[in-house]
């Protein structure tokens, strides 16, 4: 391709909000491959970390999320994220786990398209806090 300048096209700000109810502000966040991605998660409850705590966990394309989640659930140390390398490796991004009236935001670069699904990794979330990167 022919070099260029990058744009404000090339750079995306998307934001998801957790709650005490255990949901995501949305199922499905669309992205165009290549983009720089800005995601902002804020728990908007009030329940600390230890109790409600959430986070957005984007997987790479084809990784079954139960499973993932599964290896998530007994991970306390790692505020729910995996130890093991191999798991790691299944991740595309992540934030850190927040509790309520916190907030914090990662920046990653759009992967090849298609779709990856993202999911909270504390205990028992991601059965209803999950949802989809649409990546075109």
């Amino acid at each position: 391709g022919i070099w260029r300048l990058a744009t404000a096209e090339d750079a995306v700000t998307l934001e998801v909000t957790g709650n005490d109810l255990m949901q995501f502000s949305t199922k499905e966040l669309k992205v165009k491959s290549g983009q720089k991605v800005t995601l902002k998660l804020k728990h908007t409850g009030l329940l600390t970390k230890a109790a409600m705590g959430h986070n957005v966990v984007i997987l790479q394309a084809g990784v079954v999320m139960a499973g993932f989640a599964t290896k998530c659930m007994t991970a306390a140390a790692t505020d729910y994220l995996p130890e093991d390398e191999e798991t790691k490796k299944q991740i595309l991004a992540a934030t850190k786990m927040l509790g309520g009236g916190e907030e914090t935001e990662i920046t990653f670069t759009a992967p090849a398209a298609g779709e990856y699904a993202f999911l909270c990794t504390f205990p028992g979330h991601f059965a209803i806090m999950n949802g989809k990167l649409i990546v075109e």
